[in-house]
């Protein structure tokens, strides 16, 4: 992406301040205009007081002068401090207006991606926060420099080499001549560092990555007692980060001393012009003054805009990472159109094959059917594709072949978000929101009063052990045990009532005496209802109408229990080893007593 594609991706951010924008470069133009004041206000003050000694006047007669040249100095600063004030208070209301807009929009464009976008090795969470922080910070450089700085720094340079060459071609001539050794500098050293600059932003987005990662693998790290191995691994990236900076601290110290140099050079070159046309009464004392000061609002302003150009080579790297992923349109769900509102829930599978963003295929010529008001299992051991086929009925995914259908109707032809208010989800692992138990239960249901928050956690059997929290419905809901989490997610479940229910392991985490009232509690949810249920459950698996055995991603077996267990196989290798497991023969014996 090239520099000018992201100036016009910017347009459409910056166009609804343009009233503020041409106000501050207005304000901008006017104070570089007045930078031009000083010079000849200098000259005008050393050729009359020359004149005056030469007169023999002295001090009496040239209190007039210091009066006058007092007065318009002190007069233009007083202006050019209302012209900065300006300019800095207009500036930055477009920048942190413009901030705003990306960022914002950056939130809905991530909203809109599907699963698979955050599955990507190169999508991280801290790959994506680096990106989306930095390059929102660049894109505000950029706006300040295109926007904002560089029409009055050009307009500084233009007009002080306009009345150079209007009162002295020589002296014009001098210091056109050493600009374009100075952008062949800045043009050379853009070259020199762009591929570092890449190098760096990669290498800084996997240092924030790695300690995202280092947060939420803390008390694995220390159960293996792997901190040393942690902390090389982070060392050897921030080694390589470390020498990535010193080689363009480098670069950028060497090219800014020669254009320092060239820039003394200019100096040099107008000081022996000026004082050769001096001697030879072409020119007055005060011009030697005169042109230095024209000379420094013409070097002065370019300084910057190669200051500028140095820092848009640095920023273009982010700017562009930042667009990229705004504009990963193939990324983005798409949704169908068809209304979601009188679903009877009968599911099918015809075929279904898929593979996951980092290749592991999950599911082979798939084919199934979950009935309408039945509830469903998909059985099988850990990696089998269960999971899978639930983010596939849930549209996280979309299918490589094969068709899935809803109610005889395609599934990607209806509405996405009309689809999922009708699906109610709880997995084996459920996320939690920074916030108090009551946002997080009245999560799923927006508007919910807070007598119905307290209905589902009391249907999720979590009511009562909220009652004992110090803070009750206003406790911050990741202070929970895990157990507790769960049946948070599940009375979210509750709350939002839905006709369509999956789930995924729900009582995974809860005890025995929970585990009972939970299952009581879906029961009766599960009337009247399609459920889909992957878990490893006896009691959940035998209660099901009908379950689907699937193996290494393809569906070998399917039926209710009792057939099923007759048949052999995978199904009864998974029965009997849970039975195995809960030792049911001792807990038969021990009912017995």
């Amino acid at each position: 992406m090239s520099l000018w594609q992201i100036i016009r991706r910017l347009f459409p951010y910056v166009r609804p301040y343009r009233g503020l924008v041409a106000g501050t470069l207005l304000l901008t133009l006017l104070g570089a205009l007045a930078a031009q004041v000083n010079p000849f206000v200098l000259r005008y003050a050393v050729n009359t007081v020359q004149h005056l000694l030469r007169t023999g006047q002295g001090v009496r007669g040239g209190a007039h002068l210091l009066l006058l040249v007092s007065g318009v100095l002190l007069g233009k600063e007083l202006v050019n401090v209302a012209l900065i004030f300006g300019q800095k208070y207009f500036g930055e209301e477009i920048r942190v207006s413009i901030s705003s807009a990306l960022s914002q929009d950056a939130v809905r464009r991530i909203l809109s991606y599907r699963l698979g976008f955050y599955a990507d090795a190169h999508n991280q969470t801290g790959q994506l926060q680096t990106r989306l922080d930095k390059g929102v910070d660049a894109l505000m450089k950029l706006v300040q420099d295109l926007f904002i700085d560089i029409m009055p720094l050009v307009a500084n340079a233009v007009v002080a080499l306009v009345v150079m060459f209007a009162a002295n071609v020589y002296v014009g001539l001098t210091a056109v001549v050493l600009l374009p050794v100075y952008f062949g500098l800045s043009y050379w050293q853009g070259r020199q560092l762009g591929s570092t600059r890449h190098d760096m932003r990669v290498l800084r987005e996997d240092k924030n990555g790695g300690l995202l990662n280092l947060i939420d693998s803390a008390v694995v790290i220390k159960s293996f007692v792997r901190e040393g191995y942690e902390e090389q691994k982070q060392n050897a990236l921030q080694q390589q980060l470390r020498v990535a900076q010193l080689n363009m601290r480098k670069t950028n110290f060497l090219f800014d001393g020669l254009k320092t140099f060239v820039e003394q050079l200019g100096v040099v070159g107008i000081v022996a012009t000026t004082a050769w046309l001096v001697l030879h009464r072409r020119l007055s004392l005060g011009d030697i003054m005169f042109y230095v000061l024209l000379l420094h609002n013409v070097t002065a302003p370019i300084r910057q805009l190669h200051q500028m150009y140095d820092e848009l080579n640095e920023v273009h790297t982010y700017s562009a990472a930042f667009f990229t992923l705004l504009e990963a349109d193939d990324a983005v769900e798409v949704s169908g159109s068809a209304p979601a509102d009188s679903l009877t829930g009968t599911f099918e599978l015809r075929h279904v094959c898929f593979s996951y963003p980092n290749g592991t295929v999950a599911l082979h010529d798939v084919s199934l059917t979950v009935a309408a008001g039945q509830t469903t299992a998909l059985v099988g051991l850990s990696g089998a594709g269960k999971s899978t086929v639930i983010n596939l009925l849930c549209r996280f995914y979309e299918p490589a072949s094969g068709e899935i259908l809803l109610d005889g109707r395609p599934l990607a032809d209806y509405d996405l978000h009309a689809l999922r208010r009708h699906i109610g989800l709880v997995l084996q692992k459920n996320h939690i929101f920074k916030g108090t138990i009551e946002e997080n239960i009245g999560y799923g249901l927006v508007d919910a009063t807070f007598e119905q928050v307290q209905q589902a956690a009391r249907e999720a059997q979590l009511h009562e052990q909220i009652r004992l929290l110090p803070g009750q419905y206003q406790t911050a809901a990741q202070q929970l045990s895990g157990g507790q989490q769960q049946r948070i997610a599940i009375a979210r479940l509750f709350l939002k009532n839905p006709p369509l229910i999956f789930l995924d392991e729900p009582t995974a985490s809860l005890d025995a005496v929970t585990t009972e009232q939970i299952k009581t509690s879906l029961d009766a949810l599960k009337k009247g209802r399609t459920v889909v249920m992957i878990s490893h459950s006896l009691a959940q698996i035998v209660d099901a109408d009908c379950a689907y055995v699937l193996q290494q991603g393809r569906v070998v077996a399917h039926g209710p229990h009792r057939s099923l267990y007759a048949q052999g196989g995978v199904y009864r290798t998974i029965f009997d080893a849970s039975a195995r497991s809960l030792n049911v023969e001792k807990i038969a014996e021990t009912l017995a007593l």
